[in-house]
């Protein structure tokens, strides 16, 4: 496999309100340790559509990755201006991480015109990608399941793994990074 897709929840479906909130910190930290294992394992791109949330986080962890490893970030959003109405925060990280990307590229050259620009990015990611990974709790729900209900189908007709993280997987982050503290055992 060499490119992954990588996609997940926007903030406010995690309850992420701020781009300061400290709980982002787990989710990143949880999204590099999946990623180094698939990375050392061949992964030279990997590719989002740069929504908030999981898929620029997932580009910070990246652009940090690159740092030691040979890996490269395509962001390739449905449409021009995509960031328009978000915060301002969030509309100036993800100018940041585009002009840090290795290939920025919106699908369609021009604004948000419906619904079928979200459903043709779906699909063009997983036609340019050899597999995915999704940070869902399919007992949740939220707006990554449209995307990986695609990716299931797509899996009946192709070898496409998806790699699942979960809220468990954030948790069981927290508890690891809690453990490597060496005040966690030495409590004062």
């Amino acid at each position: 496999m060499r490119v992954l897709t990588v996609t997940g929840y926007k903030p406010m479906e995690m309850g992420i309100f701020k781009v300061d909130d400290p709980n982002i910190a787990f989710v990143k930290e949880t999204l590099r340790r999946r990623l180094i294992p698939l990375i050392e394992d061949g992964i030279e791109w990997v590719l989002v559509s740069g929504q908030m949330g999981v898929e620029l986080w997932v580009c910070d962890v990246l652009f940090t990755l690159k740092e030691e490893y040979n890996v490269h970030v395509g962001i390739f959003p449905p449409f021009n201006n995509q960031e328009q109405r978000w915060p301002e925060p969030q509309q100036e990280e993800y100018r940041v991480l585009c002009d840090q990307a290795d290939h920025f590229q919106p699908l369609y050259n021009k604004d948000y015109e419906g619904p079928y620009q979200f459903r043709a990015k779906d699909q063009w990611m997983l036609d340019k990608s050899d597999g995915c990974m999704i940070l869902y709790d399919e007992e949740t729900g939220g707006s990554p399941g449209y995307f990986l209900e695609k990716a299931k189908n797509y899996q009946q007709d192709h070898d496409y793994p998806i790699y699942y993280v979960t809220p468990f997987d954030i948790d069981d982050t927290v508890r690891e990074m809690q453990m490597e503290d060496p005040n966690y055992w030495n409590p004062s």
